[in-house]
């Protein structure tokens, strides 16, 4: 069977060719996993619905997003232009994500080529995410019966603020965020479960402390998980502090998607993270996410 990954065209928005964010990875990622045999075909999401999205954010933040008229202090902290193209990208990544998370219902795995945007709260956007597609989805899985004790495991290298934030007082979702210690945002949340980590951090000391993590999360009783994949953990990275290589990212996808896979709980990818110096490294990295899914099914 066929992995299922969803992917949109408008994915890309116009953000100038000289934004730091690469905005350019979700085609050339889509490329890469085609040519690679990893998919097929895609499946497209549709834009997500207001209704959908009011599960997370306020109908307030939600209007002046599409009406392009947030204040430009909220702008800067989005860090992306309010332009068409990326109110547009907003909506599309986060049907992605909703799309993707009743697919791996279906099939046990499936990812996104998009999402984790996860410094994204109730009132507003932060650190390059205008919505937190996993929390909109988390909620509509919940909402409508699909799923009942939800893992958020988010792996990139900034801790998942905008999750925490958002399910602080939920006792249906668990927030787990191992990040690094020094890194944005300056003022972390709590989250159910924050590890912090020191600063060029190595492979070996980062998977054994995974593996210590994934053994305590599998005595918890969750019945879905999104794993957020950030690969700003990479020792190339422009954003990271940690010292992660390319074969330590391998397995870290590998050890994650096979933990939850093979104990029979669902489990929806999303990107999250990477600002990698080597862009076409770059998109190899993203590629492990889909890779190692790819394989168990």
């Amino acid at each position: 069977m066929k992995l299922p990954v969803v992917n949109h065209k408008d994915y890309f928005a116009k953000i100038g060719d000289d934004h730091k964010f690469p905005i350019n990875k979700f085609s050339e990622l889509a490329n890469f996993l085609i040519e690679k045999k990893v998919v097929e075909k895609f499946h497209k999401p549709y834009p997500c619905s207001e209704e959908t999205l009011k599960r997370a954010h306020s109908e307030n933040y939600i209007n002046h997003i599409k009406n392009k008229t947030l204040d430009k202090q909220q702008v800067k902290k989005i860090g992306f232009p309010l332009v068409d193209s990326v109110v547009k990208r907003s909506f599309i990544a986060t049907g992605g994500t909703v799309l993707s998370s009743k697919l791996a219902i279906r099939y046990g795995l499936s990812c996104n080529t998009a999402g984790g945007s996860h410094h994204a709260n109730f009132g507003g956007g932060a650190g390059f995410c205008v919505f937190n597609d996993v929390a909109v989805a988390a909620q509509y899985l919940l909402e409508r019966g699909l799923a009942g004790r939800i893992l958020i495991i988010d792996l990139d290298v900034h801790q998942g603020n905008g999750n925490s934030d958002i399910f602080k007082d939920n006792k249906n979702v668990f927030t787990f965020s191992m990040h690094s210690k020094s890194n944005y945002p300056v003022k972390k949340s709590l989250s159910d479960l924050d590890v912090e980590l020191e600063d060029n951090m190595e492979d070996k000391q980062y998977i054994k402390l995974l593996k210590f993590y994934l053994n305590q999360l599998n005595e918890e009783n969750f019945d879905y998980v999104f794993y957020i994949a950030g690969v700003d953990i990479h020792f190339n990275d422009r954003l990271g502090k940690l010292k992660i290589s390319d074969d330590g990212i391998k397995e870290r996808d590998e050890l994650v998607t096979e933990n939850f896979f093979s104990n029979g709980i669902p489990l929806c990818g999303v990107l999250g993270g990477g600002y990698n110096k080597d862009f076409y490294k770059l998109i190899e990295l993203h590629s492990f996410l889909h890779q190692s899914c790819a394989k168990l099914l």
